[in-house]
């Protein structure tokens, strides 16, 4: 397994749920790590405290200019991103006949653009280093169109495009890129529903938890032979 040593990674939407834990991992495995956040700063700062070897940074990635500015403040204050963990994103319940053009376009903003633009300003760095990993948090109605919403699946199934334009013309630099596809995952504040009916549809019987999210996230970052993959974590909800 490859060592995150020293490593410099960003991990957005790091303030709570799965990006927390991931932060945690990733601190805990010897990496500097920077923790985007939107709009919760006193969460994202305290865990910056606890983990030492990091900080946070403000940056509402529904802007289009967001990505770019965030990568410069990460850099200035670390130097360049090793590990690019995108796991911010953006929820709406709602029916077909609810979703109005401005509710999909701001959908696909901070689910698809940001990812996007935030993997194209880091990869050409990665790539001249020879080492990168590039993360992106997608979701099960990515494969099947879920519960959440028609605009919701479609920018996550955008991510799994994404994913495998970007792997196969990364990997022979040793930049390895990956998707993660939760699902019904407690405490992330994304849960389209209660939580205990929702865990009937689980076929193990519970909600998934954002510690096991982040420990298959470092399997992940840390294997430099796993690439062009989006992988399930659902607790057995759809077979691939």
């Amino acid at each position: 397994m490859t060592s995150l040593e020293g490593r410099i990674a960003l991990v957005t939407g790091a303030s709570g749920g799965i990006g927390r834990r991931i932060a945690e991992r990733l601190a805990g495995a010897g990496a500097t790590v920077a923790l985007h956040y939107a709009s919760s700063a006193g969460p994202a700062q305290e865990l910056a405290s606890a983990l030492g070897r990091a900080a946070a940074f403000e940056a509402d990635l529904a802007d289009a200019d967001a990505p770019d500015r965030l990568i410069a403040e990460v850099e200035a204050a670390f130097g360049p991103v090793d590990v690019l963990v995108a796991n911010h994103g953006r929820s709406q319940i709602a029916k077909l006949e609810q979703v109005t053009a401005e509710d999909f376009d701001a959908m696909l903003a901070v689910n698809l653009r940001a990812p996007f633009l935030l993997a194209r300003r880091v990869l050409p760095g990665m790539a001249e280093r020879g080492f990168g990993r590039v993360l992106f948090m997608s979701s099960v109605a990515g494969f099947t169109g879920g519960i959440v919403g028609p605009h919701y699946a479609a920018s996550k199934a955008g991510l799994h495009g994404l994913t495998h334009y970007l792997a196969r013309r990364a990997a022979g630099e040793g930049v390895m890129v990956n998707a993660l596809a939760p699902a019904l995952i407690e405490d992330t504040g994304m849960l389209p529903g209660d939580p205990g009916a929702l865990a009937t549809m689980v076929p193990v019987g519970r909600l998934g938890k954002p510690e096991e999210v982040a420990d298959l996230a470092l399997a992940v970052l840390r294997n430099g032979y796993v690439t062009n993959q989006v992988i399930s974590l659902d607790g057995g909800m759809h077979p691939r």
